[in-house]
Parts: C-alpha cells; sequence; structure tokens
C-alpha cells in the first residue's frame, strides 16, 4: 500500500454517493507499500480501504483480482472483499484513476514474525491455493522471467550505482534461471507478494491475507519460495531454519508438495529473490520525489539471491523428509 495520487475530500465525498457506505468521518493516506495509492476511511457505518490503481496495475486485471477475493472468500478463506456500487459495479473512478472500495480486515501485520507466525502463514497458503482451485478466470504471471528482463533493462545503465559489479552478476543471474527454471511444476492460482505486511493477525491468530494485487496463475511452489523469502530471514540476512521449518511443515500438513516441487525450491526461491530484487531496484532507481511511499533496499534481495545459490537441497531450508 501506497500513496502516490492525493485525493480532496469533495471529490471523495461525491465517489462514495455511489456506495452504501453512511457518512464519512475521516480518511488518511496509507504509506506503506509500492505498487497502489491506499486510503483509511472511517465512515458512520464501517471502517472501509479505498484504492486507486496506479499506472503499473492494468485495468484488464482488476476483474481477475476483484473475481478472485471473492471466490477465495466464498471458500473460507479470510480475505477483503471489493464493495459493489449501486450500480452493482466493483469499480468507480476517482481522480482519474480506477477505484475500488475494499472491506476492512481487523488485525495487524507483525513487524516481528517469529516461528508460530510462519507456522500459520504456511497453512494459510495452502489452504489459498487449493481454494483458488476452480476460479475461472486466467492471468499470466508479468513478473516471471521475462517480466524480470524488461525490468533489468530499464534499470541496468544504472545498476553500478548501487553496488559495484552489480550489473555482471545479475546478467550471469537472468542467463542461468533461463536455462534452468522448472516448468513441469503443478500451478494455479498465487498470492505472488505475501510479504508479512500482507498478512494480519489478531495476537498469535492469523485473521485474514490481503493485497491480491499481484495474484496470477504460476508454479504454487513459487508461491511458498516467496514466502521463504519474505518470513524467514533475519533482519541480519541470515536465514532461520526454525521459521522455515515451522512454515513449511504447515504448508506440507494442508498441501504436500510433489518431489519435483521440493528438487525445484533453490532455483525457484534464486527466482523470487531475484524477482523483489529487480522491482526494488526499478523502484530505487524511479520512484518520484515526494511521493509517499517507502522505498525498500534493493540489496536486501541480491544477499538472499547469494544466500540462495549456496542451497543443495530443500533440506537446507528446513523442509522434513
Amino acid at each position: 500500500m501506497a500513496v502516490y495520487t492525493d485525493i480532496s475530500e469533495d471529490d471523495l465525498k461525491w465517489f462514495l454517493t455511489e456506495y452504501e457506505t453512511g457518512e464519512l468521518l475521516s480518511y488518511k493516506g496509507i504509506a506503506e507499500g509500492v505498487e497502489n495509492s491506499n486510503f483509511l476511511l472511517h465512515t458512520s457505518k464501517d471502517p472501509l480501504i479505498l484504492t486507486l490503481y496506479e499506472k503499473r496495475v492494468e485495468k484488464s486485471d482488476l476483474p481477475f483480482f476483484l473475481g478472485l477475493m471473492h471466490h477465495l472468500a466464498a471458500r473460507g478463506l479470510s480475505c477483503p472483499l471489493p464493495l459493489p456500487r449501486r450500480d452493482g459495479a466493483l469499480l468507480g473512478r476517482l481522480s482519474d484513476r480506477p477505484a475500488a472500495l475494499i472491506s476492512f480486515l481487523e488485525g495487524m501485520w507483525l513487524r516481528k514474525p517469529e516461528a508460530k507466525h510462519c507456522r500459520e502463514v504456511g497453512k494459510a497458503l495452502a489452504q489459498m491455493h487449493i481454494a483458488g482451485e476452480g476460479f475461472e478466470l486466467k492471468r499470466p504471471n508479468a513478473l516471471s522471467i521475462d517480466g524480470w528482463k524488461t525490468l533489468w533493462e530499464k534499470s541496468e545503465a544504472r545498476a553500478d550505482e548501487v553496488e559495484k559489479g552489480m550489473s555482471d552478476e545479475v546478467r550471469a543471474e537472468m542467463d542461468f534461471l533461463s536455462a534452468h527454471w522448472p516448468k513441469d511444476l503443478p500451478s494455479g492460482v498465487i498470492h505472488a507478494d505475501l510479504f508479512p505486511d500482507n498478512v494480519f493477525f489478531l495476537g498469535d491468530t492469523l485473521s485474514g491475507l490481503i493485497d491480491f494485487y499481484f495474484a496470477c496463475n504460476d508454479l504454487l511452489a513459487y508461491d511458498v519460495s516467496i514466502c521463504l523469502n519474505a518470513w524467514c530471514f533475519e533482519k541480519d540476512g541470515a536465514y532461520n531454519i526454525t521459521k522455515g521449518t515451522a512454515f513449511l511443515d504447515a504448508y506440507q500438513s494442508v498441501r504436500p508438495l510433489s518431489e519435483a516441487e521440493r528438487t525445484a525450491l533453490p532455483i525457484l526461491a534464486r527466482g523470487s529473490a531475484l524477482r523483489f530484487f529487480l522491482t526494488r531496484l526499478y523502484d530505487w532507481l524511479t520512484t518520484p520525489e515526494g511521493a509517499m511511499v517507502t522505498k525498500k533496499d534493493p540489496l536486501e534481495y541480491l544477499r538472499k539471491l547469494r544466500f540462495h545459490r549456496q542451497i543443495q537441497s530443500a533440506a537446507e531450508y528446513g523442509l522434513s523428509a
């Protein structure tokens, strides 16, 4: 979540007349995240999240994202729901952006997740993968290998400004992953961005998953590797195998990984580390001054990528036999 586009109170009140929301009491921008402009609204009925979809999000993808939330919720997964307008549409327009109102999910994200929280996330991710079965709309992963190449082309000329020698290292990694990326693994709907700030907890109990705006169809084990990167490293960059074991055991208690998925996990983890490095690098180099958004350090994910290069088997992540 972030704020790139500001809104006026008058425009917002006009926008809300198309919904059954009650009276607007207050609103404020939410600075975390890097993709869309988000605001927390307090109304006389319920708190809500207002999302304005920025340029990186294709309007043609919005029916997939919004429909997926309804599909998952109908199958028991706790996630926010888009609110329909009076005319039944899920999308409106505000400040020259496509916009939606989303139900508010109780809970908060954890700044310092522990192994017990990783266990909850592993179970929830597997439940999401199963709940996504049967969703009829399809969306290819725009941030798989071809998307990485596009991002790299936009950043390569300035990459060595961030760390000397980065260009050669990343180019070699792209070549390796292009040659070795697995293809014949179980696939389905993945979240593709399940970081701690997209998982809410009430106490130690997971209350729901949010922010499905990278969701797509791809390898399910790739989603697992994203969570290993997002949840199982410490602030100093060390991999926490206790967290990894808790996450992987819980995931497998709901959806066991195939032998092929286990074998591919180190390469998938390299790929997901590269993906987040590249988007962070691009944003680091291009985010405009004055945008109400927290830029994230791309070198964090370059260090994780270097760690994954040393991994020989999924057991080193804590995956039990």
